[in-house]
C-alpha cells in the first residue's frame, strides 16, 4: 500500500484540472528529469506529446497542452506568476521553439508536436506518451498516467521501496476508515491527532506547520482573488463570474486592504441566516472562477473540486468559531486530507475513471468529517459525516460543456459544500450505531458504481450536459 501523506491530498497548482493540467505539467517534469538521469537529456534534437482518452477528448478545455509545454519547460506550477503563461506561449508559436527545462532549445510546431489521440490506452483514461528525438536520429519513448489529484504514475503502478518502507514506519498505516477507527479507539485520540503522528514521520511538527500555513494562505488568497475579480471566464462559454458581485452585495464597509484583513472583517459582520449559505456560495464560486481562469489554487482533491474545502474552512472560520485559530485550521485540514486518502486507496479521485462523485463528491466527504470534527464530534461521527456527504454523490457524473473546467462544474463546488454542512449537522446528531452505512462500504460502492458507468459520462464531454448543450446558445 502506498504511503499517501496529507500534503499528497492537498497539493498547491495552477488550474483548471488536477488531472488534466497539474498531472501532465508533473508528468513532463519527471520525463524530462528520467531524461537527465539517463544522460540523454542533453542529445534530445525534437520532441512530441501524444495525449490519449480523456486527456485528448477535453484536454483543450482543461489546458492540458499548455500544463504540458509548461512542464517540459521546467516552470514551477507552485510559483509561475501564472499571468505569465499566456506571454510564454505567445514566443513559443512565435519562433517555432521550445527550452527544455530552461537549458535547451529544441525547434517545436505548437500545432504538431502536440497530438490529440481519441483512443484510450488500456491502463488508465488519462494516458500521456512523451517522445524525444536525439541527435543520432533515434527516439525514446515513455507513457505516463495521471490518474487524479495530480498523482502521475507508470503502467507497472511500482511504487518505490522508501515509500513503501514509509508507510510500513507509519505509526497508525491507515488503509481503510475502519482501521483508522481502530487507532483512534486504541490510543484514545482524535483522528486528527492520529493523522499528525504519521505525518511526523515524513517531516518536523514545524515543518508540517509551515506547509499547512501555505495551504491555507493559498486557499484564502485564492477565496479573495475571486471575490474581487469580475468579467467574462476564458474558453468561448462567455459564463459571468458571480462571486464578485456576490461579494459586493455581502460583505459591508469594512476596510481591509488583503486578505488577512478581509477574512477578519467578515468575523465581525453580523450574518444574517439567509446569508449564511450565500457566502459559503460565494466562497466556493471564488475559487473554482480564480481555478477556471487558469490561476492557482489547492487541489483538493482535485483542481475541480477546489472549492468544497476552502468554502466549508471559511464556514466554520466565519459562522462557527470566530475565535478560531490555526490550531483549528491544522485540525481540519489533517481531517480532511486523510479522509481523501482513504478514498484514493479504496476507489478514485479521477473523474476520468470516475465521474464527478469521484471529485465533488470525494471533496465533500472530506470537508464533512473535517467539519464535524471541529465541531465536536468523535472519530465514529467523523466517518459517518464523510460517508453522508459520499451517499448523496454516488453515481455524479462528469459532464464538463466544451470540456471547460465551468459548467456545471463551478456550481457544483457551492452544491458540494452545502451538502458537507449539511452532513456533517446530521452526523452530530447520529448515534454511530444506528448508521446504517459505514464509510468503508460507501467507497466501496461508489467504486463499482464508477466501473458500471458508461464511458461517456466520465470526463470525455461525449455525454450528458456536454452533448446536450448546444454550445451555439451558450
Amino acid at each position: 500500500m502506498e504511503c499517501i501523506s496529507v500534503f499528497d491530498m492537498l497539493k498547491i497548482g495552477v488550474g483548471p484540472s488536477s488531472s488534466h493540467t497539474l498531472g501532465p505539467w508533473r508528468a513532463a517534469e519527471r520525463w524530462i528529469a528520467e531524461l537527465k538521469d539517463s544522460g540523454h537529456f542533453e542529445a534530445i534534437r525534437g520532441v512530441q506529446v501524444f495525449l490519449y482518452g480523456s486527456l485528448s477528448l477535453t484536454g483543450k478545455g482543461h489546458a492540458t497542452d499548455i500544463a504540458v509545454i509548461m512542464g517540459l519547460m521546467g516552470q514551477d506550477p507552485e510559483t509561475l506568476p501564472t499571468d505569465t503563461i499566456p506571454v510564454i506561449l505567445d514566443e513559443i508559436t512565435s519562433k517555432n521553439t521550445l527550452k527544455l527545462s530552461e537549458k535547451i532549445t529544441i525547434p517545436f510546431d505548437y500545432k504538431k508536436d502536440i497530438v490529440f489521440k481519441k483512443e484510450f490506452l488500456p491502463f488508465h483514461a488519462n494516458g500521456i506518451r512523451f517522445k524525444a528525438i536525439l541527435n543520432d536520429k533515434t527516439e525514446m519513448e515513455d507513457t505516463f498516467y495521471s490518474i487524479g489529484g495530480g498523482f502521475v504514475v507508470k503502467e507497472t503502478l511500482e511504487h518505490s521501496q522508501e515509500n513503501k518502507q514509509t508507510f510500513k514506519s507509519f505509526p497508525c498505516p491507515i488503509k481503510t476508515g475502519d482501521e483508522l477507527l481502530g487507532y483512534c479507539f486504541n490510543q484514545q485520540k482524535s483522528i486528527s491527532e492520529v493523522v499528525l503522528q504519521n505525518e511526523k514521520a515524513l517531516r518536523s511538527e514545524e515543518q508540517i506547520n509551515s506547509e499547512l500555513k501555505r495551504i491555507w494562505e493559498t486557499m484564502l488568497e485564492c477565496m479573495y482573488e475571486g471575490c474581487h475579480t469580475e468579467g467574462i471566464l476564458p474558453g468561448g462559454l462567455n459564463v459571468r463570474r458571480r462571486a464578485y458581485e456576490m461579494h459586493q452585495k455581502l460583505k459591508g464597509d469594512h476596510p481591509y486592504s488583503n486578505p488577512v484583513e478581509w477574512l477578519e472583517g467578515i468575523r465581525k459582520t453580523e450574518v444574517k441566516f439567509r446569508q449564511i449559505f450565500k457566502w459559503v456560495s460565494c466562497f466556493a464560486l471564488s475559487v473554482n472562477e480564480v481555478n477556471a481562469s487558469l490561476g492557482r489554487v489547492v487541489t483538493a482533491p482535485t483542481n475541480g473540486s477546489a472549492g468544497v474545502i476552502p468554502a466549508v474552512l471559511m464556514y466554520y472560520l466565519v459562522i462557527e468559531n470566530h475565535k478560531a485559530d490555526f490550531e483549528h485550521i491544522k485540525k481540519f485540514l489533517l481531517v480532511a486530507g486523510e479522509i481523501g486518502s482513504i478514498f484514493k486507496k479504496g476507489a478514485t479521485i479521477s473523474a476520468a475513471m470516475g465521474g464527478c462523485q469521484a471529485e465533488i463528491g470525494v471533496s465533500s466527504a472530506m470537508a464533512a468529517g473535517a467539519l464535524c470534527e471541529l465541531l465536536g464530534g468523535n472519530p465514529e461521527q467523523v466517518l459517518v459525516a464523510a460517508e453522508i456527504a459520499m451517499e448523496h454523490h454516488l453515481g455524479l457524473t462528469c459532464d464538463p460543456i466544451g470540456g471547460l473546467v465551468q459548467v456545471p462544474c463551478i456550481e457544483r463546488n457551492s452544491m458540494g459544500a452545502i451538502k458537507a454542512i449539511n452532513a456533517a449537522e446530521l452526523s452530530l446528531e447520529t448515534d454511530p450505531k444506528d448508521a446504517k452505512v459505514p464509510l468503508d462500504k460507501v467507497i466501496e460502492t461508489m467504486w463499482e458504481t464508477a466501473k458500471d458507468m458508461n464511458s461517456k459520462y466520465k470526463e470525455t464531454s461525449e455525454g450528458g450536459l456536454a452533448v446536450g448543450v448546444n454550445l451555439s446558445d451558450c
